[in-house]
């Protein structure tokens, strides 16, 4: 389907054209005319299936129909994203489909000059896209006005649940006018994030376009088993082997982050850490770097990657497993985006083994082993067996979901405080 059958105005047609793009992507198809209908929306979808041009293009279209000259600026449409680089990347989106609209949008979030946020809101603002924490600053300075907003949307709403804000999400929706069109997008939907759903959306409608925890279909994915100590020289040889131009790597840790990229600018490879310790301009600029494919090499941690959108990143690397299987889903869907191929690659060490085995049982299948001559493991990365199916009744509770099996299992076998803390939370 094409934007043109969508029915948007001529004016973001357009700014759509400008961009390159001409069919709509399955959930730009399914929510574009269910927004301009004016309908609540609980929309799943993984980041990079174009969810961000699926709410801001309907929004445009229908503040551009009801728009009054001549008055000041109110801001009828809030946006609410779990971090500030997501919040960023939303902004500019909606700043060049909407160039021809000539809407003010602003972001809002902490890391940022808050006096220079609050003259700006002053001067008037149409769209608002922020990140809770800083937003609640403003609303509880009563320097911000949300009596307008005719459109709210929650983007990526299970991380933020991940990252402790649905207290924080309360308080603002009490801010909101009880009148006004709710637009909820989650890759994953659970028990908290229903219950939000619920209490927020009026008769909304409906759309799914992956299933929980889907892979791209154009993801390769594969192990490299390595030993632990030789883990950065492993991802050099590679880098420069296979002349990776633009790679994305993952981190459990800041510490690990920075380490990493220290050892990576001694073997000449042009790279730079991406996580929370450092500043909102340090960030930023890395990210901008990269992008241009200044920096062949992003060392990042989950946390400060969420909102990092590249559309033709060719290859994710996970250099640490990550504890929960289900942010590996998260790390390796920043590859393959927009129908793109890409590559998903794990460092895997001995001590590692239990994690991917968890890993592998989430995907149903078995990730293949490549083993790279001069990096061979001194102890190989076993094949978790299929077991025969057993008529023998099993003991214990049956509701017993697979994840807090896993965070169990990983408690008893590791001694991080990180996972032991996670457990006790999520019980």
């Amino acid at each position: 389907m094409s934007f043109k059958e969508l029915k948007l105005s001529s004016e973001i047609l357009e700014s759509i054209e400008k961009k390159g793009y001409d069919e709509a992507s399955p959930i730009q198809k399914k929510a574009i005319p269910l927004i301009l209908a004016g309908h609540d929306l609980l929309a799943g979808a993984q980041t990079g299936t174009g969810k961000t041009a699926a709410f801001s293009l309907p929004i445009l279209d229908k503040m551009n129909t009801s728009k009054v000259v001549g008055e000041k600026r109110k801001i009828r449409t809030l946006i609410i994203t779990p971090t500030r680089e997501l919040a960023i990347q939303v902004a500019e989106n909606i700043k060049v489909y909407g160039a021809n609209l000539h809407f003010k949008t602003e972001t809002i979030f902490g890391g940022a000059n808050i006096n220079a946020q609050k003259s700006k809101l002053r001067r008037g603002i149409d769209i608002v896209v922020a990140t809770p924490g800083r937003l609640l600053d403003h609303l509880q300075h009563q320097t911000i006005n949300l009596k307008n907003v005719e459109t709210f949307v929650l983007d990526e709403a299970d991380r933020m649940l991940d990252m402790g804000f649905i207290k924080d999400l309360e308080k603002i929706i009490n801010h909101l006018p009880k009148v006004k069109q709710t637009l909820l997008f989650s890759a994953t939907f659970p028990k908290e994030i229903k219950s939000l759903a619920n209490s927020l959306l009026q008769n909304p409608k409906e759309v799914q376009i992956a299933e929980r925890n889907a892979v791209a279909d154009k993801v390769t994915q594969c192990v490299y088993p390595v030993d632990k100590e030789r883990k950065a020289a492993l991802l050099g040889h590679l880098i420069k082997k296979e002349n990776w131009y633009q790679v994305l790597v993952f981190t459990r840790t800041k510490r690990g982050a920075d380490k990493l990229t220290k050892v990576l600018k001694k073997l000449d490879i042009k790279a730079d850490a991406f996580h929370g310790n450092k500043s909102q301009g340090a960030r930023t600029k890395a990210l901008e770097n990269f992008k241009a494919e200044k920096t062949q090499v992003l060392v990042a941690t989950d946390i400060a990657a969420r909102g990092i959108d590249i559309t033709l990143l060719p290859q994710v690397v996970n250099y640490d497993l990550p504890y929960l299987p289900e942010d590996y889903i998260h790390r390796i869907g920043r590859t393959a985006r927009a129908g793109k191929e890409g590559r998903a690659i794990s460092l895997v060490s001995a001590d590692e083994v239990k994690m991917l085995h968890t890993i592998e049982k989430l995907l149903k299948f078995t990730l293949t082993r490549n083993t790279i001559e001069g990096f061979e493991p001194t102890q190989e990365l076993k094949v978790v067996p299929s077991r025969p199916k057993s008529n023998r009744r099993k003991r214990g509770n049956k509701n017993r979901s697979f994840n807090s099996q896993n965070k169990k299992h990983w408690k008893e076998g590791s001694s991080n405080p990180r996972v032991q803390s996670n457990t006790r939370r999520k019980k």
